[in-house]
């Protein structure tokens, strides 16, 4: 029986701090070529959604982009690290566009837009033991995706951490190849993270939505659950 765990310093640095959870069964995450129009579509209309965000100049001072930032700085990072919502609203603001890459990530990309919310998903099977958010103590073990050569969590960085080592860094910066979804993914966990209550009021509808999405593209209910300060685990198999 797996958990994800809120460890307390998590908690210390953000009081606020709350992950809306879903896990999903038995999925077929397979690129399906007749699904590829749908899956662009909800692509093209959280792009669109997402302009909302995007009102000051420059970039790195519209509030959600501000906020994870600022969020960044009450722990240790590699250079460069930058919150998930921000990298999707960069691109946007650059004029760019998504395209289809597999099913799951699909889906949370297009909540992440609509709602300038940080998600991010990993394969409960590939997961050793029980999934903690917690502050790493330096030198766990990653690999992240793209690379060949392990580059270990720093001391003091907010991750999410396994009993094999560190599973996605800096929150939902850059995830394992280890626990990352793939096409062969069939029982997956999926995230959306807050760092404050106005981030958490629009996490819990982006929640409401994936799962909706989800059930019906996949035809698996979802079980979603939250952790915080007040709940700090729930079981994730």
């Amino acid at each position: 029986m797996k958990k994800l765990i809120l460890d307390s310093q998590v908690v210390d640095l953000f009081p606020d701090v709350q992950i809306n959870v879903m896990t999903l069964a038995g999925i077929d995450n397979h690129i399906q070529a007749d699904k590829l129009a749908y899956l662009q579509k909800l692509l093209d209309e959280g792009t669109q959604a997402a302009e909302q965000y995007i009102t000051v100049e420059p970039f790195r001072k519209n509030p959600v982009v501000d906020q994870w930032r600022q969020a960044f700085r009450k722990f240790k990072t590699k250079k460069g690290a930058r919150a998930t919502t921000e990298a999707l609203l960069k691109r946007v603001s650059q004029g760019k566009t998504f395209s289809p890459i597999m099913p799951l990530v699909d889906l949370y990309n297009s909540v992440s837009l609509k709602y300038g919310a940080s998600c991010g998903g990993e394969d409960v099977d590939a997961i050793v033991g029980d999934m903690h958010l917690g502050v790493a103590k330096g030198r766990e073990s990653f690999l992240p995706y793209g690379e060949t050569e392990d580059m270990p969590a720093l001391p003091g960085e907010v991750c999410y951490l396994d009993d094999k080592g560190a599973v996605c860094r800096c929150f939902n910066w850059r995830e394992s190849q280890r626990t990352e979804l793939t096409e062969a993914t069939r029982n997956p966990i999926l995230v959306i993270e807050s760092i404050n209550k106005e981030q958490a009021e629009r996490s819990d509808v982006a929640m409401v939505e994936l799962q909706q999405l989800c059930e019906d593209f996949f035809t698996v209910k979802g079980t979603v659950q939250k952790v915080s300060g007040a709940q700090r685990e729930v079981q994730i198999d």
